[in-house]
């Protein structure tokens, strides 16, 4: 369904020496078809539990007006986020699985990089900004409501947005002009673009440094903002004489580093485990930890440690109780 779109824009392109290219070779997480059952069923309840679990999340904010703030409008962005970074990997896997099929076509394969490469980079920008609201509500928050305005949140969703097409949009239209060699084997469950690098008969140096780069750009500047907006919160809830006051900032806080920690925690130990091995089993397991449990396991570390989440979620579940019964009764 996300590939229709840029599936369009490339597949206008003249692609270059790519006439001969007909399709890859996913081979996912292991070459041992015994197993494809037991991995299909894993994927599947990862994908459907990341697709509750997210839209449990977005309804209960948008049924309690008391969470409609700016950081439950970044939470509820970030669901819709996991959403689409899932489904632009697990459900293509699934269907190969189902089909006893491994193969992904030219076009496909280069609208799935673009669209995991969006959705990654997406995810990165909004724990920075969700990181800045968190600084401005408990570091400012007699500014608050005029920094972190309704029209100053949206702007920042779309400059997020706008960031990671550009990142995207640069590393895809860069694969487009490399030729590739017969063996067309991507081991693993979706075209990365480490992967496909590797695939390449051309010279990918331009194509590296421009991954380095951005990572060092987007990756760590993000990441650097969300350090110094810790580090301020750190010192201004220190600053605190109410014990109430810091449980209640520290309970704000806690859930969004949880989700940081396990983001940045699995994306740095897919870039090790690349640094030290050539196992592509072990590269594959390793993008797992980083494109699909993440996504799986938010709305838990939110819904799980946020107060008002549960008492939110609590009420829509006693509403749905509540209505169900009277739609049977009065049909």
């Amino acid at each position: 369904m996300f590939y229709c779109l840029f599936s369009v824009l490339i597949g206008k392109m003249e692609l270059k020496n790519q006439t001969a290219i007909l399709e890859f070779h996913l081979i996912g997480l292991t070459n041992n078809h015994e197993l494809d059952p037991i991995i299909y069923s894993i994927f599947l309840s990862i994908y459907l539990v990341t697709i509750l679990g997210n839209l449990i999340i977005l309804l209960a904010i948008c049924s309690d007006s008391q969470l409609h703030s700016p950081m439950y409008f970044f939470l509820s962005i970030l669901s819709i986020n996991d959403i689409c970074l899932s489904t632009s990997t697990i459900p293509k896997m699934l269907v190969n699985i189902q089909t006893q099929k491994d193969t992904i076509n030219y076009i496909q394969c280069i609208s799935q990089l673009f669209f995991v490469s969006v959705f990654s980079g997406m995810e990165n920008f909004l724990l920075a900004v969700m990181a800045y609201d968190g600084y401005v509500a408990i570091c400012k928050p007699l500014r608050y409501k005029v920094t972190m305005n309704p029209c100053c949140c949206v702007l920042f969703v779309l400059l997020c947005l706008f960031l990671s097409i550009i990142d995207a949009l640069l590393h895809s239209l860069m694969v487009l002009h490399l030729s590739f060699c017969i063996d067309l084997e991507i081991p693993n469950f979706f075209c990365e673009l480490a992967q496909i690098l590797k695939l390449s008969c051309s010279d990918t140096f331009i194509n590296n440094l421009l991954i380095l780069i951005a990572v060092f750009i987007f990756a760590g500047g993000a990441f650097c903002g969300v350090i110094f907006s810790y580090i301020y919160i750190l010192f201004s809830v220190l600053r605190l004489t109410s014990q109430r006051g810091k449980n209640k900032a520290f309970s704000t806080c806690t859930s969004h580093l949880f989700v940081v920690s396990l983001f940045y925690g699995t994306g740095l130990g897919v870039y090790l485990n690349s640094s030290v091995t050539d196992s592509p089993r072990k590269l594959a397991v390793a993008s797992v930890m980083y494109t699909v449990v993440p996504q799986m396991l938010n709305p838990f570390i939110y819904s799980l440690r946020n107060r008002d989440i549960k008492k939110s979620f609590g009420k829509f579940t006693g509403w749905i109780f509540y209505v169900l019964p009277c739609v049977h009764c009065h049909p």
